[in-house]
């Protein structure tokens, strides 16, 4: 399967064109597309937003990091941003054929390379975290370039994830990392008084009280107030509703927004869903969309059979003569796509005035059944592995004196991977009875398919469970899986 990563590296340098055009030169090789280029003079900051391939992307942003470190010396750079490093930050985002899981994965092995070939000190953040402190990017940034140089030596909860406990005395430090998909949303007030855009910005930002998912500051820039944000799920606390609250924290000390932009690239979905807000269109679906509609036909042909040509290697494998995929992987599957119908039918009804008083249990809702679709997205594979690993340990155990030991701890390991798959499906089908009274009754039929898939996946996963625990010699482990399933199907 082909795998699509973003890559967002954001460069201390907004105002001189050569040396950003020759770090964007160090990052084109082979495979790697460079989407959009952003320069903020204010800010004295570039956004340079690459996709491509897993292995190819990782290695352009690594050398860009190098390319930065050449051509940026941060004791001569003064910008409105905050930063850390010549290249700030690194973060990797999945787009397609690719988790969260595989995008941490890439960030460690960036920070690793970014220390060993440049000398640069990484810190990781986001989904890569090695901390939850370190999980928010302006915990690890505090203090900044200048600020840091000597708590990094003298305080440990300062020491980078990767290299020496000092910084690059040019380039600073680099914090790489795992995220979402995530919006650059910069609101432009009428008035110049630097104050007000703060106080909106902490009434707007989740730390102090404020929306869900946004991070926001406030600047002056070029003589105006702007309230400076990133939306880090535009799915659960979308553009429109940022913007209405900004608007009205304005009303209170008698100011507007003047205008608003996007720094760098963002969905077509978020725009469609203020387009949505703001027309109060009741009816409306992406497919009304003029160029949608024409994709969804025309693509659909292009492709060899629109959404079947997603699922279908997928049902191909299943169909083949082979033990893996089997009905672990399928289970799994069955899971992942009720969360994902459920996820739907919530997304629809959030956006509809009708359900405006439900939107915080829809948004709770929306929030914990994409983390069970991303985990039993990865059970998919996994189960399939476990069971490579079974068949594997088994032939090990022919020459090894611990065998018992050697098939035990593979069968475990295929035991653990199905009662997880039963537990989330379990978790899925509760929410979708939830859904029920709250969600568009015209989509009933929807959480009926996704109620049946989640209780396919449980039967279909506790199978599984079963015909391992039959092999396994530990009584007490057999004992709690027991237990387990026994909850499952309470």
């Amino acid at each position: 399967m082909r795998t699509v990563v973003e890559c967002v590296p954001n460069f201390s340098e907004g105002r001189e064109k050569a040396k950003v055009d020759a770090i964007i030169e160090a990052m084109r090789i082979e495979g790697v597309y460079v989407l959009d280029r952003e320069m903020d003079a204010d800010h004295n900051r570039s956004v340079i937003t690459l996709a491509g391939e897993r292995e190819a992307i990782q290695e352009a942003a690594i050398r860009g990091v190098g390319k930065a470190a050449e051509v940026i010396d941060l004791n001569r750079h003064q910008g409105a941003h905050p930063r850390l490093g010549a290249a700030d930050v690194v973060p990797f985002i999945p787009l397609e054929g690719a988790s969260i899981e595989d995008c941490v994965a890439m960030a460690r092995h960036a920070g690793e390379q970014i220390w060993k070939r440049y000398q640069i000190p990484v810190y990781l953040y986001e989904a890569a975290a090695t901390s939850a402190e370190r999980q928010n990017l302006e915990n690890i940034r505090r203090g900044q370039f200048e600020g840091i140089r000597e708590a990094i030596a003298a305080n440990p909860e300062r020491k980078p994830d990767f290299g020496a406990a000092r910084l690059h005395p040019t380039a600073g430090a680099c914090v790489v990392g795992a995220r979402k998909f995530l919006i650059a949303y910069n609101i432009f007030l009428n008035t110049s008084e630097l104050e007000i855009a703060k106080r909106i910005a902490k009434a707007v930002r989740f730390s102090t009280g404020g929306l869900r998912f946004v991070k926001a500051s406030g600047f002056l820039v070029r003589g105006q107030a702007q309230v400076s944000m990133n939306l880090t799920d535009f799915e659960q606390t979308p553009v429109h509703r940022v913007f209405e609250l900004v608007k009205r924290e304005a009303e209170r000390y008698g100011v507007a927004p003047r205008a608003s932009e996007i720094v760098g690239l963002i969905p077509k979905k978020a725009l469609e869903q203020a387009a949505e807000w703001f027309l109060q269109v009741e009816n409306f679906e992406s497919s009304l969309v003029l160029e949608n509609r024409l994709a969804a036909v025309m693509g659909g042909q292009m492709a060899a059979g629109g959404l079947r040509a997603g699922v279908e290697p997928f049902l191909e494998q299943l169909a083949a003569p082979t033990a893996t995929p089997g009905g672990g992987s399928a289970a799994a599957a069955s899971a992942a796509m009720a969360a994902g119908l459920a996820t739907m039918v919530a997304s629809m009804s959030r956006a509809k005035k009708a359900y405006a008083q439900h939107e915080r249990e829809l948004s709770d809702a929306i929030s914990r059944l994409s983390l069970l679709r991303e985990e039993l997205k990865s059970s998919i594979d996994a189960d399939a592995e476990s069971y490579n690993m079974v068949m594997s340990a088994y032939r090990k155990a022919k020459e090894s004196a611990a065998a018992d030991d050697i098939v035990g701890s593979a069968l475990k390991k295929a035991t653990q991977i199905p009662m997880g798959v039963a537990e989330g499906a379990r978790e899925v089908g509760r929410i979708v009875e939830t859904l029920g009274p709250i969600t568009n009754p015209n989509m009933k039929s929807d959480l009926t398919t996704a109620a049946a898939l989640a209780k396919a996946a449980i039967e279909g996963a506790l199978a599984n469970v079963e015909i391992n625990l039959e092999s396994l010699k530990d009584p007490e482990f057999v004992a709690e899986i027991r237990r387990k399933a026994s909850r499952v199907r309470s």
